[in-house]
């Protein structure tokens, strides 16, 4: 039987609300905005399904709202297919666009340990992008990190504990809520 939502909200703990959660979208925006001035072709901005999806619907429009143009694709590769715990990397769909000297902007949901990001990255860098940025809504406090993965551009941090809201899913439930929450204790 899967868990219910309802059951999971009950308890859980608010960690970051809408307006929180707006207002750090919007600097994120201004420091990628700054960093990517005048670029032709624009930067190719890439979301890491399914997760990523909220926020970057966010981010690409506070980012037009600053004159940013954007190239779109997508990936899905995945560790968790569901579950609170990951396991292997799952390819579902690789960007269909040729990164070939392009910059790269990876959009994804949370930070944790780094595993996809790391494969996704590396993968990025193996069809020859000329560079590779992340961006990512949350990122978890915590010594486990993958060497080498961090984010370029961080929204917020969450504590080490399951979290769920705005792209992250509690057993595939949960993810278009306008927060982040983390699991009771």
């Amino acid at each position: 039987m899967t868990p219910r939502l309802a059951d999971a909200l009950r308890d859980a703990e608010l960690l970051h609300d809408r307006a929180a959660l707006d207002a750090a979208i919007a600097r994120m925006a201004d420091a990628i905005r700054a960093d990517y001035r005048d670029d032709e072709p624009p930067p190719l901005f890439v979301t890491v399904m399914h997760g990523g999806l909220p926020f970057a619907a966010q981010l690409a429009f506070a980012l037009g709202e600053r004159g940013l143009d954007l190239e779109f694709d997508y990936l899905h590769a995945t560790r968790y297919r569901g579950q609170t715990t990951g396991s292997g990397l799952a390819w579902l769909h690789r960007p269909a666009t040729p990164m070939r000297d392009r910059r790269v902007l990876l959009v994804d949901d949370i930070l944790d340990e780094g595993h996809t990001l790391h494969a996704v990255s590396r993968w990025c860098e193996d069809q020859n992008a000329a560079e590779v940025r992340i961006a990512v809504l949350a990122v978890k406090r915590h010594d486990r990190c993958v060497d080498g993965v961090c984010a370029d551009y961080v929204g917020v941090e969450v504590p080490d504990r399951y979290v769920f809201g705005y792209g992250m899913d509690y057993h595939e439930q949960g993810r278009n809520l306008p927060a982040i929450y983390a699991l009771a204790e």
